[in-house]
């Protein structure tokens, strides 16, 4: 039997809430960097690219400069040879797959002497900053 309906209407079925993991398990990335990693804190940010947003935030965000496939984390310290490091952050719990503009941005990096690289959850990322942080520091000759 189907529900009632008022005007040919039907009740929608409620939706369960969007549950952002990739969101949670970085930020508590970030928290752990913080506590033990000021150095690498302080130079170290979150470019927003993704996210559910209303149609004309994404059109002024784009507008502003927001582009596709750009690795969530940036770290602006240079190490061992390269200029900087970039983590494309994945959940450990239901990761989104890396998208075709995620892989071509990441070899754009690398061919411009960044070391870009997918890490899946915060144990990973982590490890990525420890031994990145671990090579010498990449010297400036002028």
């Amino acid at each position: 039997m189907k529900p009632a309906t008022v005007s040919g209407f039907s009740p929608k079925k409620p939706r369960a809430k969007r549950v952002d993991r990739e969101g949670s398990e970085q930020a508590t990335l970030m928290t752990e960097i913080k506590l033990r990693y000021p150095e690498v804190y302080a130079n170290l940010h979150h470019t927003p690219n993704g996210g559910h947003r209303s149609w004309a935030e994404a059109k002024r965000l784009k507008a502003q400069g927001t582009k596709p496939g750009i690795p969530d984390l940036q770290l602006t310290l240079a190490r061992g040879g390269y200029f900087g490091l970039f983590i494309e952050f994945k959940a450990i719990v239901e990761p989104a797959p890396v998208s075709p503009e995620q892989y071509a941005c990441i070899e754009r990096l690398a061919r411009e002497g960044y070391l870009a690289v997918v890490c899946y959850g915060h144990f990973d990322a982590m490890e990525c900053l420890r031994a990145y942080m671990a090579l010498p520091k990449t010297e400036v000759v002028q």
